[in-house]
């Protein structure tokens, strides 16, 4: 499902984008939800640290009556959700060449001078766009694995992830990286439920098949493609076998 969430204080124009986005939703019915309607730009920063679903659709008034206006809420949305869409709504179309500055990539610009169809017209469209973007991008996000790191989310490409294995830390994994290794909250049902490239060679190991370039039957390891090793269990082996054979 794809989260929606509206930043706005004017009150008024909060609950008409609102209800264009839910009317429309319900109508299409679509897999998204507007989650968040408010004139709060740190309510919108605490629920996406909270939640670990990435590439949301944000709509964004620019000149927010708050000491965080809709270009610093964006960058900052971009650091924690940086396959997030952003759509701001706004009435200074010459604040506009901001988000040029900030690289903050928006997906469109709505004047809320323009007629009341007009933008109707546009929130439908960016709502549309969104939802065909994720359906288009749902086996291409595939081949990365978002994690929440000190509130931040990382988005890491396949390639670059070996295995993972429980950690000393409660609650947490420990992820091997090509170059580095990284702790972060989550399980191994999680993990191994992601990704077809990812399966359990040991009870506290699910690696990337993908990125295995030798097993030792006698030694009973795993050689990665970055000269790391981890353990294979006995019990696991014949299903690895078959699915680094395709079968």
């Amino acid at each position: 499902m794809l989260s929606i969430f509206v930043c706005e204080d004017d009150l008024r124009q909060q609950k008409r984008i609102g209800k264009i986005i839910e009317n429309y939703i319900m109508i299409e019915e679509l897999d998204m939800k507007l989650v968040l309607s408010t004139d709060n730009p740190i309510a919108i920063l605490e629920y996406v640290k909270k939640n670990s679903e990435a590439g949301g659709l944000y709509f964004l008034d620019v000149n927010l009556n708050h000491e965080m206006d809709g270009i610093a809420l964006a960058v900052e949305l971009r650091i924690l959700d940086p396959l997030g869409k952003i759509v701001f709504v706004t009435t200074h179309s010459e604040l506009v060449f901001l988000t040029f500055t900030h690289k903050i990539e928006a997906l469109d610009y709505i004047i809320k001078d323009a007629n009341l169809e007009e933008m109707k017209r546009k929130i439908v469209q960016c709502v549309q766009i969104a939802h065909d973007r994720q359906l288009t991008t749902k086996e291409t996000n595939t081949y990365y694995f978002a994690l929440k790191i000190a509130g931040k989310t990382e988005i890491i490409p396949l390639r670059e992830i070996m295995f993972f294995e429980t950690s000393s830390v409660r609650n947490q994994l420990l992820l091997h990286l090509k170059n580095s290794k990284v702790h972060f909250r989550g399980t191994m049902k999680e993990v191994e439920n992601h990704n077809s490239a990812f399966i359990r060679v040991h009870h506290a190991i699910v690696a990337n098949k993908h990125n295995i370039k030798f097993i030792d039957v006698k030694k009973m390891e795993i050689e990665f493609v970055n000269g790391e090793k981890c353990l294979v269990s006995v019990r696991k082996l014949n299903a690895l076998e078959k699915a680094l054979k395709g079968e």
